[in-house]
Parts: structure tokens; C-alpha cells; sequence
């Protein structure tokens, strides 16, 4: 039978988070589904001259791509912003890793020529250390000295593959310099990564907001 008119002013469908409303003509009638490349807020921390921002729960086999936003990040003094993972949902920070990263700046006085850097120093390899999101030179306690970005990680569940992650950031830093730092790697173990932390290599984090998402 076909379906000639519809009167959508009493149609009243409310989808699920993160569903969208579609036309199945197999079962001729609505139905909903995923929406593709959506995200779903799973966490909120928020600082307050805190040590570290740890996401302890949430990360598991649900979603194939987790996403944290960094919103005004801003440290208690010279120090930067750096992060690592877990497989023991939080009791240990140390998964080993291997990265890459490079940085592009240009100084708001204009007095150096911008430039686009290589970091190979804020690398690591089969390190079990803090990774760095911010490369070259240090924010500061000033209020124009903060960092806003992301941290996408691919399949932390994953007991098969290694998980990778990729990282971009925007800080103000050292003098006047506007800083786009890079960062990718993997964490080099089939262990399923079920916690991340995120911190200053020294001192705490004066203010700023981490939100974590999964992405269907």
C-alpha cells in the first residue's frame, strides 16, 4: 500500500540520545537509528587547583572512538599540559607508548618569523612517561596563557590492535607566542586502555574543562 499523505502535525516521535528519526519502506513506517558521527557527552571535570583531571569510567568497548575537549586550560605556574593512560582503571598511569609531534608558532610582536618545528625532543619511544600536548616552551600563570583543544583515542578496548591517538591543541605560551601543537602515537600494548589522565608535568591545574565523548 502507498502512502499517500502523512499529516506530520500528529506525528509525535521523541528518539532515544543520539538516534534520528528515518522512513523504513520495508516496514513501511518510521523508525530510528544512529546517527553517524555524532558524539555523546559521557563526562564533565571542571579544575579548581586540581593535581590532575582523571576519567576513570566510561572507556570500554561501547564506542570505537573516544573524544576529550580541553576548554581554557590555564596552569598554576610554568608547566605544560600533558597526559597518559591506564589499563588498571586508574590505579596506574604508565602504559607504554610511541609518539610524534610537532609544533607551528608565530610570535604576536612579530618580532621572530613564524615557523613550523619538528619536536623529535618531546617525543616518546616504548616510554611509559607523560606525554606532552604542548611543544615548545612552557604556559605561564598570566590570564592570556591558556590551551584549548582535543585528544581523539581509537578503540581502547581493543585486546587485538595497539591504540592510537591523536591530539591538537592552541596555547599561548613563553612570551607572546600563539602555539598549534600536534601530537600522535599509540599506546603499544593489547591491553584495553580503560582510564586517561591529564595533568601539568609539575604544579596543578589552575582552571579549565576536560569533556569526554564517545562517538557512534
Amino acid at each position: 500500500m502507498a502512502l499517500s499523505k502523512a499529516d506530520f502535525n500528529n506525528i509525535n516521535v521523541t528518539p532515544a540520545a543520539s538516534k534520528k528519526l528515518k522512513w523504513n519502506a520495508s516496514a513501511n513506517g518510521f523508525e530510528t537509528g544512529d546517527v553517524g558521527g555524532s558524539m555523546v557527552l559521557l563526562s564533565t571535570q571542571t579544575a579548581s587547583g586540581s593535581a590532575n583531571l582523571s576519567f576513570t569510567s566510561g572507556i570500554d568497548s561501547t564506542y570505537k572512538e573516544y573524544v576529550f575537549k580541553f576548554i581554557n586550560i590555564h596552569p598554576s605556574g610554568a608547566n605544560r599540559f600533558q597526559f597518559n593512560g591506564s589499563i588498571d582503571a586508574g590505579s596506574n598511569y604508565n602504559v607504554v607508548k610511541t609518539t610524534t609531534n610537532f609544533t607551528s608558532q608565530h610570535d604576536e610582536d612579530e618580532g621572530e618569523t613564524a615557523s613550523l618545528l619538528y619536536q623529535g625532543g618531546d617525543d616518546l619511544a616504548q616510554s611509559t612517561g607523560f606525554q606532552d600536548l604542548m611543544s615548545y616552551g612552557n604556559m605561564d600563570d598570566d590570564n592570556d596563557h591558556n590551551l584549548n583543544g582535543m585528544l581523539h583515542l581509537y578503540n581502547p578496548a581493543s585486546t587485538t590492535f595497539v591504540k592510537h591517538f591523536i591530539a591538537t591543541t592552541q596555547a599561548n605560551i613563553d612570551s607572546n607566542y600563539s602555539n598549534n601543537g600536534f601530537v600522535a602515537g599509540y599506546f603499544n600494548n593489547t591491553n584495553d586502555v580503560d582510564a586517561i589522565r591529564f595533568q601539568m608535568n609539575s604544579g596543578n591545574i589552575d582552571a579549565g574543562t576536560i569533556k569526554m565523548y564517545g562517538v557512534v
